[in-house]
């Protein structure tokens, strides 16, 4: 009965840390939504605006301020350019305000912030004191989409199982989870996720020696990580564990550089998409 209580806890445990990183993978990258909201006539109006949308459609910047906002501009510019401000007005569908940026080609960026005004105050709503950038990308199909997402994620999940496999005296069951750590991730990072580059941003590898895509060279890492532990294991199950222990760690640390970051981004005075840049 303990043996079976100390499983059902390991596994919430390696559950609740595979949440933990999708999470902070999720809300730290350059592409989470900005949120936040305004004190107008002591009420609050909440926004949530796009920092990525899908190439070939205008992205649509809406307010749902009901009706609170007498009138607001949208201001925007090609990023990293010297293109002047260009200032839309915003339009009233019922309770909400709504405004399009006009749609830029995969990897195109674009500037924005805006400006809402009640009666004689204004409002300006921007990111940490500057203009908000927003990525297009190609439309990436769900059916290569979700398995990579879901292979990435139980590679991770498989990953810190294996983790703690790695400190027990004797780890049974440590090669069963690094082989399944590196056949996921392989699939997920290796194969699917080239994949999802190519329709995002039309390459399929933008890593090392090519690019500095932190995304792809993380995977890259943790995949030579956990490449050097298949082969370690396979040896000497015992061995093994210290060096599974420190891939895990090299792959944690891995898994906090937010995602999309020093990504693709395409080069208005050239032409091309190019990595590397922070925003």
């Amino acid at each position: 009965m303990k043996g079976k209580v100390k499983t059902i806890l390991l596994w919430i445990s390696v559950i609740i840390l595979t949440l933990f990183f999708a999470v902070y993978q999720k809300k730290t990258g350059p592409t989470y939504p900005v949120k936040g909201k305004l004190s107008v006539e002591e009420q609050m109006v909440k926004y949530k605006l796009p920092r990525s949308y899908t190439s070939g459609e205008n992205c649509p910047i809406i307010i749902e301020d009901k009706g609170l906002i007498d009138s607001g501009f949208l201001f925007y510019k090609r990023h990293d350019t010297d293109d002047p401000w260009t200032k839309v007005e915003f339009k009233r569908e019922g309770k909400n305000l709504i405004v399009y940026l006009p749609t830029q080609p995969p990897a195109g960026k674009v500037d924005y912030y805006l400006k809402l005004f009640r009666e004689s105050k204004e409002f300006t709503v921007m990111y940490k004191n500057k203009s908000i950038v927003l990525r297009y990308k190609g439309a990436v199909p769900s059916y290569i989409l979700i398995p990579h997402i879901l292979f990435m994620f139980i590679s991770l999940l498989f990953s810190i199982r294996a983790f703690f496999e790695a400190f027990k005296r004797d780890p049974v069951y440590l090669k069963t989870y690094v082989i399944l750590t590196f056949a996921t991730l392989f699939i997920g990072g290796a194969i699917l996720g080239p994949i999802v580059q190519k329709y995002a941003f039309g390459a399929y590898w933008t890593g090392v020696p090519y690019g500095y895509d932190l995304t792809d060279n993380k995977t890259l890492i943790a995949l030579i990580g956990w490449l050097i532990a298949l082969i370690m294991v396979l040896k000497d199950r015992m061995k093994a564990r210290k060096w599974v222990i420190v891939v895990f760690i090299i792959m944690a640390i891995v898994y906090l550089i937010p995602h999309s970051a020093l990504g693709s981004s395409l080069d208005y005075s050239k032409g091309k998409v190019v990595t590397g840049r922070t925003e």
